[in-house]
């Protein structure tokens, strides 16, 4: 396998156009091994929903409690979804947009919209010229300068992280996933998966709460909702905003180096691994997007060359929060306080 050496590090990286057709070996899913994952995923999942639901009388501070691995399984359902959605996760197409849809309602993401926005950020991650779908809203330093104070406050704002892991998910899986306002000019079909998964989201809701109640329906299904929606904003976030990641103009940018160094290699402890469905590895899954999920391991274990790609633990993880703008003339991400040394130089 070629290898290729960044003029600021020293060590040889491997070159990620040759590295494409080494991983095509790897795309081909097992059907039994698809159908365990997710028997094992949705059944603990709804296991622990009803429990949640059954101790609520007794401790709500338990049930509150228990709500943590419940999100970390609809996590995992989302996962496992996200895999449909690149048709990874079974051999036929039919049965990967089927169980994706199905799963929306769970998961509260319409299927055939979010595939069709998850395919445009694949296609443009790491591209300055076309930010803006599927993407952490990042400005440049050079943009966030020439901005009036108001809307500087305002990026302000949105990079915060009581409002990016917070309000954000809220706002996303609540009124954006509801209403397909960025693919309006795209026809009919993302009308009809948003509309027929808020149908079917209804239906269960308004089933769930007539078996258990509203109230207790919503005091166990809120928190679950927003700590899950949360840890995916969160998984997302430094899948992509992390120190040593790679932003380029439309003229210097390629789609291979930016899917291997512009995604990060988020080495988790491995229940966090598990339960996140290996998407920490997200160099090799934007490098080739048909591996399933349970087979991006061997990836790494054949090439393990790879595991100091981009790699960041859960520790140094916490600091990414910081970087909120691209330094175009260095070429990496900075916080606000960089900001204040680099804005006397530019003006």
């Amino acid at each position: 396998m070629a290898v290729t050496t960044h003029a600021d590090d020293s060590r040889s990286l491997p070159d990620a156009r040759s590295l494409i057709g080494d991983l095509t070996r790897y795309r081909k899913p097992c059907h039994w091994r698809s159908l365990f994952e997710l028997t094992v995923t949705l059944l603990p999942f709804v296991a622990l929903w009803a429990l949640e639901w059954a101790v609520m009388n007794v401790s709500f501070g338990l049930s509150l409690l228990l709500a943590i691995p419940a999100s970390l399984f609809l996590v995992r359902l989302f996962m496992i979804q996200h895999d449909c959605g690149h048709g990874s996760f079974f051999k036929r197409k039919f049965a990967n947009d089927w169980v994706g849809r199905v799963l929306s309602v769970i998961t509260l993401t319409p299927y055939d919209y979010w595939r069709r926005t998850h395919a445009i950020h694949h296609a443009t991650s790491g591209n300055l010229d076309r930010r803006g779908v599927g993407d952490i809203d990042t400005l440049t330093v050079n943009e966030y300068l020439a901005l009036p104070w108001w809307k500087r406050l305002g990026y302000r704002v949105y990079r915060h992280p009581l409002v990016l892991f917070g309000i954000g998910p809220i706002y996303v899986f609540a009124l954006q996933f509801r209403v397909p306002a960025r693919l309006m000019t795209e026809g009919w079909w993302p009308w009809a998966s948003a509309m027929g998964t808020n149908l079917g989201i209804a239906a269960v809701v308004a089933a769930l709460m007539w078996w258990i109640g509203a109230v207790d329906f919503l005091a166990v299904h809120i928190p679950v909702t927003l700590l899950a929606t949360s840890i995916g904003v969160w998984l997302f976030f430094v899948q992509h905003q992390f120190e040593e990641t790679t932003w380029h103009s439309n003229e210097e940018w390629n789609v291979h180096d930016a899917a291997l160094h512009g995604s990060s290699y988020y080495d988790l402890p491995g229940i966090l691994r598990w339960l996140t469905a290996n998407i920490g590895m997200h160099h090799v899954h934007h490098l080739c997007s048909r591996i399933p999920f349970y087979r991006l391991p061997e990836v790494l274990r054949d090439y393990p060359e790879l595991k100091s790609v981009g790699r960041i633990t859960l520790l140094e993880s916490l600091k990414c929060v910081r970087l909120v703008l691209w330094d175009e003339a260095e070429r990496k991400l900075v916080t606000f306080s960089d900001l204040r040394k680099i804005s006397p130089l530019r003006a």
